[in-house]
């Protein structure tokens, strides 16, 4: 063989084995991904994620959803976030040599950090962000990470075990939303490229300290932060452009020196206890948009220069203790979308300020001052509005019928004022709005009928009126078209980012005691829950996941404490976005109708009225109900045995119906309740007492004075005290019913002594 071919063969191996070492690694690779996915489908049998498209006859896995490869076929990205991943965290990821970008979040891996994570010496990217993982954050051995997102997990103590060991690449760091604890003043000084630093909501302690100047963005809200922010904090040539040091426990007055942070488009300083004045240099920062200055001390008059803040789109002085007329400079922030003033000690100005001028709000929190006269009808030229929060001031007078123009409104609140008159017509203009609360006034007259044209209409709250008539069968309308409102929100999600002012807003509108509502009422006292219990709603999605439909556990009617009168209208039936019905302390009468066991209510309430006749048994359908309150009225004859199978009931109340009778059975859901729930009710014998007058059975609900059940004459005399009793005392309550409560009573007692003979 000549030497050329030899040359040539030589060649021809060199190329042979360069051309096949990526695919060598890419088989590598591939082995360890397969290794992976068996391990996530071991761990998930059900709903699983992107790898379960990962198959074994594939060639190489660099074409494989969430995998990425380099030029030379290595993996080097792996992206399985949101993959509803469970259960402990795979051990073997240092085997892909050159991964460089890990995101493993949003699923539920638990448990501790694989030391096998420690060894990936490569990775640049690591993000394990909403999770429920545990213990020490180490992440030590990482030296070449420039991004490092474990927020919303469980670790737990000091992360300075990682510092300055990382920080030599490092540029973006978020911790927050775990257990940590310690102090941070200099944790970060030898990180000279972080720019982004996120430790909210953790225990950590300190103050906050000059080094914080070099950031851009910088979060520590929700900790343990104390003492005074020191002017030498915002030094000359500040570069944070976002800081939110909400929540602490910082005090004193506010350095004027934030003015050196010449970029800064948002500050909070919500809830700590600052005092004082708002420093004029504030005005300097032209490129601010959103202030939060809310639950604090602040007094004095709002700095004119705030005028200069012509980028401000978001302002929220609320809960501090500004006092007087509402300023002038407020009305000159014409960019302004919200605007929240509330629990301050406000007089007026509402008008004279210019506010209600301003072209872009849509959001106006005026609540909890000391405003008085009437409702200002100007409100209804400001065509861009959604939320009206007016609740809790002395303002008087009717209920504006012009704002019935205010056709993109989707909350008005109006309660706990002295408002009088009849609600207007034109309220039933207002086709977007998800939320209405009057209540606490002394409005009057009928229910307007056109409040059926408000299909969005999810949270009635007209509880304390003096409305009176009948509720009106258009009412079964509302709430039943929620959609479109619901679109649009979604649409402009950026505009629905709920801050502070919004979360104690939709705290009060969920009510504290009924079943359901205190669970959402309970994730709501935590802060970070709450600020996102707005947004989710008025997106039209459950609170508690941001990606499934809004459950109708949040809708509701409260319409007690009333003069509503007449019977409830048979198509209340229709009305099953609700599951909270409420119309207790009013006049109504007639029968219960049969279409209420059509809805899919958690709570009833029709305590105190003059409803009469048997308890329908359609009320057994409704089988997430929770609590049900029926007493205080007239119903008659035996306890439904359907009742038994509502198997969620925890609170029942049919007490006071003199003329329910029957057994009540010693088994199923009925048999959890005492005596409790039958007070006033002498013709219903508990399976509890041992009484001859008592036969209970399991399903046997047959009245007293049968053949069956003959009773003894010694109850005669105490059974016929309490009826005349209950007349008495029911007539003290209740004089313009007397005549006819007696009749029926005093025949009631007639065939009792009949059926004895």
């Amino acid at each position: 063989m000549s030497n050329l071919h030899r040359i040539g063969i030589a060649v021809c191996g060199v190329l042979l084995i360069a051309t096949s070492a990526p695919a060598i690694h890419g088989q590598s690779d591939k082995e360890v991904l397969l290794e992976l996915r068996n391990f996530f489908q071991a761990h998930n049998p059900i709903n699983r994620g992107v790898y379960e498209g990962w198959s074994e006859s594939d060639a190489s896995p660099c074409h494989w959803e969430g995998v990425g490869c380099d030029p030379a076929g290595h993996v080097d990205l792996l992206d399985l976030s949101s993959s509803n991943i469970s259960g402990p965290c795979f051990g073997n990821f240092s085997r892909l040599t050159r991964l460089t970008r890990l995101d493993l979040s949003a699923n539920s891996i638990s448990g501790e950090l694989e030391a096998d994570l420690k060894r990936c010496q490569s990775l640049r990217y690591l993000n394990l962000s909403n999770n429920l993982i545990g213990g020490i954050l180490d992440v030590s051995s990482l030296t070449n990470l420039h991004t490092l997102d474990v927020s919303q997990n469980r670790f737990q103590q000091t992360i300075s075990i990682n510092f300055p060991t990382i920080c030599g690449n490092l540029t973006s760091l978020s911790v927050a939303s775990n257990n940590l604890t310690g102090r941070i003043n200099g944790l970060f000084d030898g990180c000279s490229k972080l720019r982004h630093v996120d430790l909210s909501w953790n225990s950590f302690s300190g103050t906050v300290w000059p080094g914080i100047s070099r950031f851009t963005r910088f979060e520590v809200n929700s900790n343990n932060l104390t003492g005074i922010v020191s002017s030498t904090v915002f030094t000359t040539g500040c570069k944070l452009k976002h800081l939110n040091i909400a929540s602490n426990r910082l005090r004193g007055n506010f350095p004027s020196s934030i003015a050196n942070c010449t970029g800064l488009n948002f500050l909070s300083v919500w809830n700590n206890s600052f005092s004082g004045p708002i420093p004029a240099e504030i005005g300097s920062l032209a490129g601010l948009e959103e202030l939060v200055l809310t639950r604090n001390r602040f007094d004095g008059k709002i700095p004119p220069e705030l005028k200069n803040c012509t980028s401000l789109k978001y302002l929220d002085i609320s809960d501090n203790s500004f006092a007087g007329e509402i300023q002038e400079v407020f009305g000159k922030l014409t960019n302004l979308r919200n605007l929240l003033l509330q629990e301050n000690n406000y007089t007026g100005g509402i008008i004279s300020s210019g506010i209600l001028q301003l072209p872009h709000l849509s959001m106006l929190g005026l609540g909890k001052n000391k405003f008085s006269g009437e409702l200002p009808r100007e409100i209804s030229r400001m065509g861009n509005m959604k939320i009206l929060m007016l609740n809790e001031n002395n303002f008087s007078g009717s209920v504006p019928a012009e704002y019935g123009r205010l056709v993109r409104l989707q909350v008005l609140d109006l309660s706990y004022n002295s408002l009088s008159g009849r609600i207007p017509s034109q309220i039933g203009n207002l086709t977007s709005l998800l939320l209405l609360t009057l209540a606490g006034n002394q409005l009057s007259g009928e229910i307007p009928k056109e409040i059926g044209n408000c299909g969005s209409l999810l949270w009635l709250n007209i509880v304390g009126n003096r409305l009176s008539g009948e509720i009106p069968p258009e009412m079964a309308n509302i709430g039943s078209n929620p959609s479109a409102t619901f679109k649009e929100n979604r649409n402009n999600h950026d505009q629905l980012e709920p801050i502070t002012t919004k979360c104690q807003a939709v705290d009060r509108w969920v009510p504290a005691s009924y079943p359901e509502f205190n669970y959402v009422r309970s994730l709501m006292m935590s802060q970070k829950n709450c600020f996102a219990v707005w947004s989710r709603l008025a997106m039209g999605y459950d609170p508690l996941s941001v990606s499934s439909p809004l459950h109708t556990a949040l809708g509701y009617v409260q319409l007690s404490g009333n003069l509503l009168s007449g019977e409830i209208p048979s198509s209340i039936g229709r009305m099953r976005s609700f599951s909270l019905l409420v119309l207790a302390d009013n006049r109504l009468s007639g029968l219960l109708p049969l279409e209420i066991g059509q809805l899919k209510l958690v709570a009833l309430n029709v305590s105190n009225n003059d409803i009469s006749g048997e308890i329908p048994s359609e009320i057994g359908n409704m089988d997430s109900l929770e609590s049900l309150d029926l007493s205080w009225n007239n119903f008659s004859s035996s306890i439904p045995t359907s009742l038994n199978n509502l198997t969620k009931l925890s609170k029942l109340n049919l007490s006071y119906n003199p003329l329910l009778s029957g057994n009540v059975p010693g088994t199923g859901q009925l048999s959890t309740f005492d005596e409790q729930s039958f007070l006033g009710d002498p013709l219903v014998c508990l399976h509890l007492q041992k009484d001859s007058r008592c036969h209970p059975t399991p399903n046997d609900f047959s009245t007293y004075g049968s053949e069956k059940h003959p009773i003894n004459e010694e109850v005669v005399v105490p059974v016929i005290a309490f009826l005349v009793f209950f007349v008495v005392t029911f007539v003290i309550r209740e004089l313009q019913h007397f005549m006819c409560l007696y009749y029926i009573v005093l025949l009631k007692i007639e065939n009792f002594v009949a059926s004895l003979h």
